[in-house]
């Protein structure tokens, strides 16, 4: 049986992310994740451009990330850029310093990371008819679609829509805390995007599937895990009543009252409220009630293609990475 040690990274709006795998077959069998928020679209959708704090942060977090990768020693590796890179007119900043690292970063379209999510997702919901929902900083991905173990992923309705909580907080949430008015713009704002897409779907799947900080951060909130529990979140449902009752909790405090709450990072505390209203009228305007939350992730789905690779299959996704 084939297994490939493969190493991923995934550079983000809000989070710089690592995952070290052991993958046979396609699935993950052992991983390891690294995730730190670098904040690296601080701005950019207001000035178009990386500042140099931000790329900063994200260099340094890449360099703590290659001594992993150094020690896990995998066959394959892989960096990508999102909604953020997707945004910033100076890129070639970032991408130029990363490569002085030795990576071979690769700026990829919402397409391809909605696809590469969904890959990494779907191998929980095989041969189920699912929608998965990547809510990011800069953007949220949207793909409707099946997977059958051996085949090509059959996927509909891909859709990245430019819609995160960086991306909300910095439009209509600041300064903090946010008035009614302020919230309902920016309730306003997400109502529109996301009934634009669900409009267009003529069947909704059963089940929403979302990944991403947001949503793993709403569930150790509602159920004030002191301690984050990657295991009990996995798979976990989050109803609208949860993320409402969520809102309610987190509106009126400051950054700093928020990140004393159970189950919040300091650093994801500013973004938290436009990412719980963003997820509120994702649910909403698709008529759910509740979603499942995954752990699993475009990195997952990464995971999985960089094995095809390596073992000469051709990629699910339709999409081949750059390894370095």
């Amino acid at each position: 049986m084939a297994e490939y040690r493969v190493a991923a990274i995934d550079l983000g709006t809000v989070s710089s992310r690592l995952v070290l795998a052991t993958v046979q077959e396609g699935g993950i069998v052992d991983s390891h994740k690294h995730t730190i928020i670098t904040d690296l679209g601080e701005g950019v959708d207001a000035t178009g451009r990386f500042s140099e704090a931000a790329v900063e942060r994200v260099v340094a977090a890449c360099q703590a990330f290659l001594g992993e990768i150094a020690a896990f020693a995998p066959t394959g590796i892989c960096t990508t850029l999102t909604s953020a890179a997707r945004d910033a007119k100076n890129g070639s900043v970032l991408l130029d310093a990363l490569g002085a690292l030795g990576l071979r970063p690769q700026v990829i379209p919402g397409e391809i990371e909605a696809r590469l999510t969904f890959y990494g997702v779907a191998h929980d919901f095989a041969d189920q008819r699912i929608v998965v929902a990547d809510s990011g900083g800069g953007s949220t991905e949207l793909a409707v679609g099946s997977y059958a173990p051996g085949y090509p992923l059959a996927l509909d309705h891909v859709r990245s829509i430019d819609i995160g909580c960086r991306r909300v907080t910095e439009r209509y949430l600041v300064p903090a805390p946010p008035t009614s008015a302020q919230l309902e713009q920016a309730a306003a704002f997400a109502r529109g995007a996301f009934g634009d897409y669900w409009s267009a779907l003529p069947v909704h799947p059963d089940r929403l599937v979302a990944v991403g900080g947001t949503v793993t951060t709403l569930v150790a909130l509602v159920h004030e895990l002191a301690v984050y529990d990657p295991a009990f979140v996995h798979l976990h449902g989050l109803s609208l009543d949860e993320v409402e009752g969520a809102i309610a909790r987190l509106r009126g405090k400051t950054a700093d009252e928020i990140a004393a709450l159970p189950g919040v990072q300091a650093k994801r505390a500013p973004v938290l409220l436009a990412g719980a209203v963003t997820i509120a009228e994702l649910m909403r305007t698709g008529g759910y009630k509740e979603l499942t939350v995954s752990e699993n992730s475009l990195l997952a789905g990464m995971a999985a293609t960089l094995f095809e690779i390596l073992a000469g299959v051709e990629p699910a996704i339709g999409w081949t990475p750059e390894l370095s």
